[in-house]
């Protein structure tokens, strides 16, 4: 699945948030999330691939359901808007799949836990992300689309200066706050 999105930093949720109800996105759920990121000793996913590999363990807090996937996700463009070749699939026993994971010479590298809330409008997709302080201490937005010409419109409907969007992924903006 090829994807394309952004990161809205230094913004408030709940504002934006607001914003986005107002123009009359559908609210999808919240949920609670638990990552864990997957590479070798060596970092070979992320320094020869320009990917990372995670195995995310969620929550939905309307149902009390919880799903696993495992997930390779690879970059292949940055330049104005990320885009990313994304591979999942559902998993059923995390500590299997990561011993697997172990015994193929990938250990843990991180795991870090946030909450999220999502809306639909159209075809974009917002999710509002607040992860745990030792993760990454400062909420964002997602945007992700499926033209990048939707990405400037809902930027403009939402009075959003385009110098507060990343295409960086998490581990880039913990490296950027030192947190890694």
């Amino acid at each position: 699945m090829r994807e394309l999105e952004v990161k809205v930093l230094n913004i408030d949720l709940a504002e934006l948030e607001s914003k986005i109800r107002e123009l009359g996105a559908v609210y999808l759920g919240k949920e609670f999330q638990t990552n864990t990121l997957i590479d070798t000793e060596e970092n070979f996913i992320e320094n020869e691939l320009d990917a990372y590999m995670r195995i995310r363990e969620t929550k939905f807090l309307s149902s009390g359901e919880t799903s696993i996937t495992l997930t390779m996700k690879k970059n292949i463009n940055r330049e104005g808007i990320r885009e990313n070749i994304e591979i999942n699939t559902d998993i059923s026993d995390k500590n299997a799949m990561l011993e697997i994971l172990k015994s193929l010479g990938y250990c843990v590298k991180e795991e870090g836990t946030k909450e999220r809330t999502s809306y639909k409008l159209g075809n974009i997709r917002f999710d509002l992300d607040s992860w745990d302080s030792g993760t990454y201490p400062y909420p964002y937005m997602e945007i992700e689309v499926e033209k990048e010409e939707d990405l400037k419109e809902i930027m403009e409907k939402l009075n959003i200066s385009m110098e507060k969007v990343s295409t960086k992924s998490i581990v880039e903006l913990r490296r950027e706050a030192n947190l890694i």
